[in-house]
């Protein structure tokens, strides 16, 4: 088997046994980037020298004895984690030029845990997307494509570049971040597995603020293992984030065998929405019998905000991004334009440092906020999203977990929703409603649509009940034996 097709677990059972050397893998690694990058730009900043000290640093550690499972895996970082000593950019003009001082919480624990970082991938600017199309640095290609079509696909948004490197074998894993389900819906698209951990669960210290309240970081693998091996060392109290949770953190390995026989799954009525696809309408039917053949109680639910996700989603998230993003002035953060005095130069530095989608939270979240409106908009949005919480909360006092589609749609043409950003915020409307609730979401491969382009289904479980969303998501994995590629190296 090709190094570059071995799971997570597989290559640290190859590298602890010693079997390849962590230099060995991470050159196979920096070939794949250099070969593939410049076609899928996954990569914004590609660290192939600080991946070769890393990998050397993780050759000594495997010999000494001192290593930990994820010692000399090759990880893409997400562009949003700051890196000491390495260009942090949140795929915006803005901050083309910071490099940080400090690392990100994140980022600290996986490099003391001996991961070898690739390079920053690609995102939407200020994670702002869901096709990774506004990044400043061009846009992320699908590695996928449509059955007998050469049309490039956007790879989802905004963790598009962690889910593209991926899936093109361009790293073994990555780190993503998920608002409104930017690294669920990007998962989807591109065949991989990627959670959502509980608000608080890991720590932001570190990472370039979009929305405070939804922001959380988490792993995007290949499997349903991957992911837990990493969020072992993701996830943990940090004193430096006044939103991390001082939580136990087990050993998410040990729930990917436990089973869902006896487990009460529930199916919420209104996720089945007009207009969805057919074909994913049928694989959520299809994860419903799967769940119920492994010995689970499928259970019919009612989430009865959820239609209100989207709207409350987008007065949030933009008015908390219009409070995080004045920093970015020229004076305090950001390369600076001239002006001809302090106001001139600040309007200079916005106008050209932010794209188009990002000016336009910022003015939607400055609106919401503005005297007038803040109670009309604002307000009433936290109210109805305390209704989506007591939602969850009440479904869970009937049910382990939650089935749903991850995304309406399986992933669309690079420039095909440009044009129209309501269309575009509509592929959240599955994920937004977790985020909102702060609970654990999960995209799990399950399909391929008549296109020949993957699908997704997600698992929501209880606040820190991540556990049950990961043996409800290996059951999905085993029914569904997904196992297709993008053909990216045969053509």
């Amino acid at each position: 088997m090709s190094l570059l097709n071995l799971t997570l677990a597989q290559a640290s059972k190859a590298l602890h046994a010693g079997e390849v050397s962590a230099t060995e893998l991470t050159t196979a690694y920096i070939k794949a980037v250099e070969e593939l990058n410049p076609r899928l730009n996954a990569f914004i900043t590609p660290t192939p020298e600080l991946a070769l000290a890393q990998a050397r640093d993780a050759d000594a550690r495997l010999k000494s004895g001192t290593a930990t499972p994820l010692t000399g895996i090759p990880i893409a970082m997400k562009d949003l984690f700051c890196t000491a000593g390495v260009r942090t950019t949140a795929a915006s003009k803005i901050l083309s030029p910071f490099v940080p001082p400090y690392e990100s919480t994140v980022s600290a624990k996986l490099k003391a845990a001996g991961a070898v970082t690739l390079g920053k991938a690609n995102l939407d600017e200020f994670a702002m997307g869901s096709s990774n199309i506004t990044s400043a640095y061009g846009p992320v290609e699908n590695p996928w494509k449509r059955t007998g079509s050469d049309a490039k696909l956007v790879p989802g948004g905004s963790s598009g570049g962690s889910a593209a490197a991926v899936a093109a074998r361009l790293a073994l894993a990555a780190t993503g971040t998920d608002t409104g389900g930017s690294i669920r819906q990007p998962a989807a698209f591109t065949g991989i597995a990627g959670i959502k951990p509980t608000y608080g669960r890991c720590s932001r210290y570190g990472i370039v603020a979009f929305a405070s309240s939804l922001d959380q970081a988490g792993p995007m693998a290949r499997t349903v293992e991957d992911n837990a091996m990493l969020l072992n060392v993701m996830a943990g109290f940090d004193e430096k984030d006044s939103t991390s949770a001082n939580v136990a953190v087990p050993d998410f390995t040990q729930a990917l065998t436990r089973g869902v026989a006896g487990k009460r799954i529930g199916i919420p009525r209104e996720y089945r929405l007009d207009g969805t696809n057919p074909e994913i309408l049928a694989l959520w039917d299809q994860g419903i019998a799967w769940l119920r053949e492994a010995g689970a109680e499928v259970i019919d639910i009612s989430l009865p905000h959820t239609k209100y996700g989207l709207a409350v989603y987008y007065i949030v998230a933009p008015a908390e991004a219009s409070s995080n993003l004045a920093r970015y002035d020229g004076v305090r953060f950001g390369a600076r334009e001239d002006g001809h005095d302090l106001i001139d130069m600040y309007e200079r530095t916005r106008a050209a440092g932010f794209g188009p989608e990002v000016k336009r939270r910022i003015m939607i979240g400055t609106y919401v906020l503005s005297h007038g409106y803040y109670d009309a908009y604002y307000l009433k949005a936290q109210k109805v999203r305390a209704l989506i919480l007591r939602d969850f909360q009440q479904a869970f006092t009937q049910v382990d977990a939650i089935l749903t589609p991850t995304a309406p749609s399986a992933a669309f043409g690079l420039g095909e929703k440009m044009d129209d950003p309501v269309t575009m915020y509509l592929n959240d409307v599955f994920t937004v409603p977790a985020s909102l609730a702060g609970v654990p979401a999960m995209s799990v491969p399950a399909g391929l649509s008549s296109e020949g382009l993957p699908l997704g289904l997600q698992i929501i479980g209880r606040h820190f009940d991540e556990e049950t969303v990961f043996a409800v998501s290996a059951a999905i994995e085993k029914a569904a034996g997904f196992n297709a590629l993008p053909e990216l190296r045969a053509k």
